[in-house]
């Protein structure tokens, strides 16, 4: 990817978490902070999406505890709220008072956490694919979750975990753990996301893993909301969609 400026590790509630600083920072705008989805990386989630908004922008993407370059810690389980207390400590870590989320799939919901546990860190609320109910996702989606197994992990995912892992043994640890989230996954109250005072834009392919409905159903709950959803889009698609996003995002976030 083009315009990294800086990488490094991040000494985060027990983890040496990594990340990437792409692009310039700006003085009327905050980072925009991207969080990768489930069994991904930067790379996977973000490839087509990073460089782009990196030219505009200053973007800063992390991968999470377990996840790419971030070693796991084994006797840690993963949670989407860990995971938010993770993000707002990197933050501190960086001196950024505040930031602009863009959280994809697993992401979005970690995102979401982090606009109800730390509100005072977000500015604005990009929630990509993301989950909030288990009514939300197709059945087919638990169906698949109470069945994962590795050797059905996409083999991009897996190929992209080994190459950078500071641990490639713990491949199967990963995914067993990512599994396991989804399967102990918690509805999220309406209250605490109508208590979300950050502007959102909610947005969701009408072809993905979440119900199109559902993506309605969060855009009513938050107060300050706005909804896209994208043609002829399914999950793996939405954040390669960089035209539409990019004239989305440009407006939402300016």
């Amino acid at each position: 990817m083009d315009h990294v400026i800086q990488t490094g590790f991040a000494p985060v509630n027990g983890l040496r978490l990594y990340y990437e600083i792409h692009g310039v920072a700006r003085p009327d705008q905050p980072p925009l902070v991207l969080l990768h989805g489930g069994g991904d990386t930067i790379q996977t989630s973000f490839a087509q999406l990073l460089p782009v908004m990196a030219a505009q922008r200053q973007v800063i993407a992390f991968e999470q505890q377990g996840y790419g370059h971030t070693a796991d810690i084994v006797e840690r389980p993963f949670s989407f709220e860990q995971s938010a207390d993770d993000t707002a400590a990197l933050l501190v870590h960086l001196g950024i008072d505040q930031a602009d989320l863009f959280g994809f799939s697993n992401g979005g919901t970690i995102a979401l956490q982090v606009a109800i546990r730390h509100p005072q860190r977000v500015r604005k609320l990009v929630l990509a694919s993301t989950l909030v109910n288990r009514a939300g996702a197709y059945p087919w989606l638990w169906e698949a979750m109470a069945n994962a197994r590795l050797e059905n992990m996409p083999e991009d995912l897996q190929a992209a975990y080994l190459q950078v892992a500071p641990q490639p043994e713990h491949l199967r640890l990963m995914h067993d753990k990512a599994a396991q989230r989804m399967r102990d996954f918690k509805d999220i109250a309406d209250d605490a996301v109508g208590s979300v005072v950050a502007p959102t834009l909610v947005v969701v392919g009408d072809a993905d893993v979440i119900r199109p409905e559902h993506a309605v159903e969060l855009f009513r709950l938050l107060p300050r909301a706005q909804l896209a959803v994208l043609p002829g889009t399914d999950h793996m698609q939405l954040t390669a969609r960089t035209g539409w996003l990019m004239e989305m995002l440009g407006r939402f976030l300016a």
